[in-house]
């Protein structure tokens, strides 16, 4: 048997990565090789960064608020490697090491900052502890992974106890705020938040068990807790216009990016720079580089196709599936929904009977595809939204959607992975950024 030197393991694992980049394949391979040959791998090559390691978790929102916090440092004077591709398991950490390292194993970077799946967080933080961890929230997500949302609190109080410098945790989020108990003695604690005037706006999972008044509690005769001090508070928003309070400093910024979720990302991705930058923050530049932050890929995208805009919206729990439909008024845009169950996706998708989808009756669905488009028909169906064709060839489905859009802007709410078989249909006949 013979065995191959470190080095020549990462010259292998970066021939592979170029081979599968040039073939198209999938980012993760050469990741999965690197952790067969060389199970070390990632945790050595992190721990010579100089600023050290950033997570970023949650069920929500993670690869868009990574991709805030990147450009935010960046604007910061921060050489920052990330994985860009969005792939939040270990081995996608390892890929992308391999994608930016030079022929002599350098990585050029001064910190990392990465995106990381839930599960695979705990993975990773056992091999490498992280300064600093951002965690968002935690919704009904793929429960035929996780379990029960109190399974996935534990994972994140896994990476939260694992911190070694600051934890930044969502204080409007009960299971979130609470991880402030998990964290070890020495590391700090800092919260983002929403003001008073926007909490509605932003439901945690149990808000969404309440009455649409949210009058459960009050019936109950229960007071709502008190919350911690916000670092980064979002007070008010105006279309792209956001007014965020940091420390007491009011400051206003513009978020040039679809969604209102995508408002609140913003102060989570705030409040992890000032905590990395501290004294050193430039507020001046951060805000500006807020207005040049565009959607990571499928996240909002926006793509040009017959002249009009295509927005490719990814959807997977509940919360972000509302958040997503109360972003836009429906008669605008033509709608296309598309629901695959493959194992990225998650398998239930009984989720979808928990969306309110009345806003949708205005202009109505131009077309509903993937594995379980029927299963979505239906669901629409219940809440009288009009459904105008139906095709699980998806191929197919795209095409006739994009010829019966009538020159309207469109819009396609996708899983994970019709969301890339889309992007490759797309990348036919437009402009397709490559990931």
């Amino acid at each position: 048997m013979v065995t191959m030197s470190r080095p020549v393991v990462r010259l292998v694992g970066q021939g592979i990565r170029y081979a599968t980049k040039l073939r198209g394949g999938g980012s993760a391979f050469p990741g999965l090789v690197m952790e067969k040959l060389h199970p070390d791998f990632v945790a050595e090559e992190l721990a010579k960064l100089p600023r050290g390691v950033v997570v970023v978790s949650g069920t929500n929102g993670k690869t868009t608020t990574t991709k805030m916090v990147v450009q935010l440092l960046e604007a910061q004077g921060l050489k920052v490697f990330t994985n860009r591709t969005g792939s939040n398991f270990v081995r996608g950490v390892a890929a992308a090491l391999l994608g930016e390292m030079n022929l002599a194993g350098k990585l050029d970077a001064d910190i990392a900052v990465l995106e990381l799946d839930e599960a695979h967080a705990v993975h990773f933080v056992r091999k490498v502890k992280p300064n600093y961890a951002l965690l968002l929230n935690v919704l009904r997500d793929q429960l035929d992974r996780f379990g029960e949302i109190d399974t996935t609190r534990r994972m994140l109080a896994t990476v939260a106890g694992a911190t070694t410098g600051t934890v930044v945790l969502n204080r409007e989020d009960p299971r979130i705020r609470s991880l402030a108990e998990n964290i070890q003695p020495g590391t700090q604690v800092s919260y983002f938040g929403l003001s008073e005037k926007l909490r509605s706006l932003f439901p945690s999972d149990d808000d969404l068990r309440t009455s649409p008044e949210g009058t459960e509690h009050a019936d109950a005769g229960l007071l709502a807790p008190e919350l911690p001090a916000a670092s980064v508070l979002l007070k008010d928003f105006k279309g792209t216009d956001a007014t965020f309070d940091l420390a007491g400093q009011e400051l206003a910024g513009t978020i040039n990016l679809y969604g209102v979720y995508n408002i609140f990302n913003a102060a989570a991705a705030i409040a992890l720079a000032r905590e990395v930058m501290g004294d050193a923050l430039n507020e001046t530049k951060l805000l500006a580089e807020l207005e040049h932050i565009a959607p990571a890929f499928g996240r909002g995208e926006t793509l040009t196709v017959n002249g009009q805009t295509l927005q490719l919206l990814l959807v997977k729990n509940p919360s972000g599936f509302r958040l997503s439909l109360a972003s836009a008024d429906a008669k605008d845009y033509a709608t296309m929904i598309t629901i695959n169950d493959a194992y990225a996706d998650g398998r239930d998708v009984s989720w979808l009977w928990d969306v309110d989808f009345h806003s949708l009756t205005q202009g109505g669905v131009t077309m509903v595809s993937g594995v379980r488009a029927y299963d979505m028909a239906l669901r629409l169906q219940h809440d009288d939204v009009y459904v105008e064709n139906i095709d699980e060839n998806l191929e197919e489905a795209l095409a006739t959607f994009i010829a019966k859009s009538d020159g309207r802007p469109m819009r396609i709410f996708c899983t994970y992975t019709a969301m890339l078989a889309i992007r490759k249909e797309l990348a036919k006949i437009t402009d397709v950024e490559e990931i």
